[in-house]
């Protein structure tokens, strides 16, 4: 792996002075916040584990910060970016600071959630900051998409971050919690302040670890474990006797499928873990 200058990530000023050459401000509408600390985004990487065997799929590089310092520590990074101007630009950046590197990054135009394929080979790490209104559909569909991401690590808001490491009886704990269950241990990873992004956003900001692991051993679908999650949660205040009632197609059927998957009729979804759900599912009638 070849070494590379200290200067070579953005730091505040060259964020700023990239976006004004290219007329770019963050959107709310894409839920766009540039890292703008070159120690929090060497943190980040720090913290997925990243090794110089990796292939990294980065989601949302925005300008090109956590990229930078993901092509100094991993053998290939590969970036999907929706934005056409950022899209367009941030290989000319990977040219300019880093331009021992350029041959081992990739990018992709799309937006991620149509993503379905890479460039080269298939990607062993996922790490990204996720833009704060996309977050958890585009985790779960990675995750999904690609079974070769070994490790996960994403830059989310904090109360998602917080959804998403959730245990069972948790308050938080919810449809995040159990579906990123079915593919990964989950863990929060650390806190990130509001002052390294730019703009700085209203709320903080949290890391969240994913190691990937088998499903549940059932014989169900995961669609077919994912409605019942659905369902459950829909109406998380009522017990899974009533909340399941739609799904089963009755009150009655739902005792029926519950009773035989050995779970109370009277529990709530918040009680349940993603074997559990997998054991309802496996119990329609």
């Amino acid at each position: 792996m070849s070494t590379t200058e200290p200067d070579a990530l953005l730091g505040p000023a060259d964020i700023r002075e990239l976006a004004a050459a290219l007329g770019v401000r963050p959107t709310k509408q894409r839920g766009q916040n540039f890292v703008i600390d070159a120690n929090t985004v060497r943190r980040i990487v720090r913290t997925a584990g990243v090794r110089e065997d990796d292939v990294v799929v980065e989601v949302g590089p925005g300008l090109g910060s956590l990229t930078l310092a993901l092509l100094e520590a991993a053998d290939r990074v590969v970036a999907v970016e929706i934005d056409d101007v950022l899209a367009a630009a941030l290989p000319s950046t990977i040219v300019a600071r880093l331009p021992e590197r350029v041959a081992n990054f990739s990018l992709v135009h799309s937006d991620a959630m149509l993503v379905d394929e890479l460039p080269g080979v298939e990607p062993t790490a996922l790490v990204a900051n996720l833009p704060y209104n996309v977050a958890v559909p585009v985790l779960l569909h990675m995750l999904d998409r690609f079974p070769t991401i070994e490790r996960t690590l994403v830059m989310v808001q904090a109360e998602v971050a917080d959804r998403l490491a959730a245990a069972p009886g948790n308050k938080v704990y919810g449809v995040p919690s159990v579906k990123a269950n079915w593919y990964a241990e989950v863990k929060r990873a650390g806190s990130i302040g509001r002052n390294v992004f730019w703009p700085a956003p209203n709320v903080d900001s949290g890391l969240v670890s994913l190691v990937r692991r088998d499903p549940p051993k059932t014989t169900a679908t995961k669609r077919e474990v994912f409605a019942v999650v659905d369902a459950a949660f829909a109406q998380r205040r009522k017990t899974l006797r009533a909340a399941l009632a739609g799904w089963a197609g009755s009150p009655a059927a739902a005792e029926t499928a519950l009773v035989a998957a050995g779970i109370s009729p009277q529990a709530r979804g918040e009680a349940l873990t993603v074997e559990e759900f997998a054991r309802i599912a496996e119990a329609k009638a």
